[in-house]
């Protein structure tokens, strides 16, 4: 693990996935006109396009929680994940929920296939950031039949944050069904 000081990247922004990680409190389903389609995913699956467009605005809590991770506070192992694009090369980052199970780390896309994911397999890794530390990481995509545990653990850690996206799924879930709904959730292994 490397961690420096970052300088400060002129270029850096938010990309239109800044809600990745930090959803509305909200128990709320989404909308079905939020789903679009997106590559990636188990074919044949039905989900492997699953993708959740993000609220036109941020919810208040996802403003204040990127705000503090950003200036070096974590709520709950959140992390600013900063991926380079896949075309243009820049820097793109948004809030994420970084996830401990089994002594690994994890980070789940609640919303599916969505840039940030995209980037991040063309990429092979990026940054994760608290304030003025950053980490250089890599990462392993798991295949859907490895996601399960993952998945329960996510849901129990942060379901009140994003239950929304898993279309009325919660940690009592069965294995079943959460095998049912792997492909639309891709899920990271951080390398050691």
């Amino acid at each position: 693990m490397t961690t420096h000081t970052p300088t400060p990247d002129p270029t850096a922004r938010t990309g239109s996935d800044a809600a990745d990680g930090f959803a509305a409190v909200t128990s709320a389903a989404a909308p079905s006109n939020t789903i679009a389609s997106a590559r990636g995913g188990a074919p044949g699956s039905g989900l492997e396009g699953r993708y959740v467009r993000p609220p036109s605005r941020a919810p208040w809590f996802h403003r204040v929680a990127g705000f503090l991770t950003a200036h070096g506070v974590s709520l709950l192992g959140s992390r600013i994940l900063a991926v380079r694009g896949r075309t243009s090369g820049e820097w793109r980052t948004t809030p994420v929920n970084l996830m401990r199970l089994d002594g690994e780390r994890y980070l789940v896309a609640p919303r599916g296939h969505t840039q940030w994911v995209r980037n991040i397999r063309v990429a092979g890794g990026g940054e994760l950031r608290l304030g003025r530390k950053v980490e250089e990481i890599t990462v392993t995509e798991l295949p859907d039949e490895e996601k399960i545990p993952v998945l329960r653990t996510y849901l129990k850690n942060w379901g009140w944050e994003v239950g929304q996206f898993f279309e009325g799924l919660n940690r009592k879930a069965t294995d079943a069904e959460l095998a049912a709904v792997a492909p639309g959730f891709p899920v990271f292994r951080i390398n050691r």
